[in-house]
């Protein structure tokens, strides 16, 4: 790599965070190739050199900050054994992106998505980054449980990172209410977990009474 595209490496990944701060402290309303030029410490006519607009910025910056915070916890979430586990796991994510301060980036970008055209695409990319590791985890994780033929993990997968954005955004008005909601999706999955320990034929009666109850069966 020449000194010169190394250069321009730093320089975009200076802008990328630079962004992601600047929404972060500062807020949608206050984000402008000025604040976040000033923020990642460069000239401001390198956000246009750069990305062509701050609106392209902040849609390069919502992907950016999403591969970042998902490479954190890809090796947790693709070895989790159980949904107990899994839901642990999603509660040190919820934990460490409030710590962050990615709780507050994820409202303003929501927030901006309502006037800044490209940022609702992006955010729901970055989202799906979420949701593929999640998935995944799922439909392992199923298959070895008596419901793995009647749960859609891709639908599931939404579900779960849908609660899980509505509970980051909802404790920052009711944080015991968001504890709570964390608290009963852990008794879910210690209620999956005592069914998994049921025996082969108690096992069996549930998965006959589960196709029972299948729509159209």
């Amino acid at each position: 790599m020449s000194p010169e595209t190394a250069k321009s490496l730093e320089t975009k990944n200076k802008l990328l965070e630079g962004a992601l701060r600047t929404l972060t402290e500062q807020g949608i309303a206050k984000t402008s190739a000025r604040t976040i030029a000033a923020t990642a410490g460069v000239n401001q006519a390198l956000v246009f050199y750069h990305f062509g607009s701050v609106d392209e910025l902040l849609s390069a910056a919502c992907h950016y900050g999403a591969e970042q915070a998902v490479a954190r916890f890809r090796l947790r979430l693709a070895t989790a054994t159980s949904l107990a586990e899994l839901l642990a796991v999603g509660r040190e994510i919820h934990e460490q992106e409030r710590a962050g301060g990615h709780v507050a980036l994820l409202g303003q970008l929501l927030a901006g998505a309502q006037t800044h055209a490209g940022l609702g695409p992006a955010t729901a990319a970055g989202l799906d980054l979420w949701i593929t590791e999640i998935e995944g985890a799922l439909v392992r994780i199923l298959a070895a449980t008596p419901f793995g033929e009647f749960v859609d993990p891709r639908g599931l997968a939404r579900a779960v990172a849908a609660s899980f954005v509505g509970i980051e955004l909802y404790e920052g008005v009711d944080e015991d209410g968001a504890r709570a909601a964390l608290d009963a999706l852990e008794q879910l999955g210690a209620l999956v977990a005592a069914l998994e320990d049921l025996g082969p034929v108690a096992q069996r009666a549930v998965r006959h009474r589960l196709r029972r109850a299948r729509p159209g069966v």
